[in-house]
């Protein structure tokens, strides 16, 4: 079994809009989510990330320059992750179909994990 990773990609002000009841009961709908992949034995890890660009570096010559994210001129951001085992891309987007991310208009970036080791 392989082991893809689902970025979640949102825009920071989709959310903005709900009451913190109406957050809670989201929260609530991708803990279940998560743990009817933890049942199924296809959860391997994820966790929701800050809603800021955070920091990007980059060697220049022999110094490494850090600025702020990768997103500064962007509206959207990648808001979490989760990681899925499945035997393929088709059967790890099978697992993503039902996140909820896309049901407030999020989208989801599907990408498989080489193993290093």
């Amino acid at each position: 079994m392989a082991r893809y990773i689902l970025f979640l990609h949102e825009r920071p002000e989709a959310f903005a809009r709900f009451s913190p009841a109406e957050m809670a009961r989201i929260i609530g709908e991708y803990r279940a989510w998560a743990q009817s992949l933890r049942t199924r034995n296809a959860l391997a890890g994820g966790e929701k990330l800050a809603d800021d660009p955070g920091r990007v570096m980059r060697a220049k010559g022999s110094d490494v320059v850090v600025a702020d994210g990768p997103y500064a001129e962007s509206r959207e951001l990648v808001g979490g992750y989760f990681i899925v085992i499945a035997d393929s891309y088709d059967a790890a987007a099978a697992l993503a179909r039902d996140c909820p991310h896309l049901r407030y208009g999020g989208a989801i970036e599907l990408r498989a994990i080489h193993e290093l080791a």
